[in-house]
């Protein structure tokens, strides 16, 4: 069973920029791949990016490739979504997630990622 734990959303004006983290416990959390995925109010839940277990790889959605980047610690068993110019439309909850081992190609649908977080609020607004 692995564990993970988003921190770091808020409010933010847009333009302004947020990192939010995910602390991971369990298992062994540097043989899985991690990805952040968001649901925005009264839309299905979408993914933002990935990032490979060992961190040669990293995906993103079309959407957000241009200000988001994605990455990890395996050390303090950590992946990170800086977020920078947001604007109202990243506006969701976002989610952490993981693979139970690693997959290639790195993947984006949610059916590959079998542990989630409970989310955390990001909410760009002025």
């Amino acid at each position: 069973q692995v564990y993970l734990v988003e921190s770091g959303g808020g409010l933010v004006q847009p333009a302004g920029s947020l990192r939010l983290s995910c602390a991971a416990s369990g298992r062994t959390f540097s043989n899985q791949d991690m990805a952040w995925f968001r649901r925005a109010p009264g839309k299905a839940r979408e993914f933002v990016a990935a990032v490979a277990w060992d961190s040669t790889f990293t995906r993103y959605a079309d959407s957000v490739k241009a200000h988001f980047t994605i990455s990890r610690d395996n050390a303090k068993n950590t992946v990170y979504l800086q977020m920078n110019f947001l604007s109202p439309d990243d506006t969701a909850v976002y989610y952490c997630a993981a693979t139970r081992s690693p997959i290639i190609p790195l993947m984006s649908g949610e059916s590959a990622y079998v542990y989630w977080g409970r989310g955390t609020q990001v909410t760009v607004s002025s």
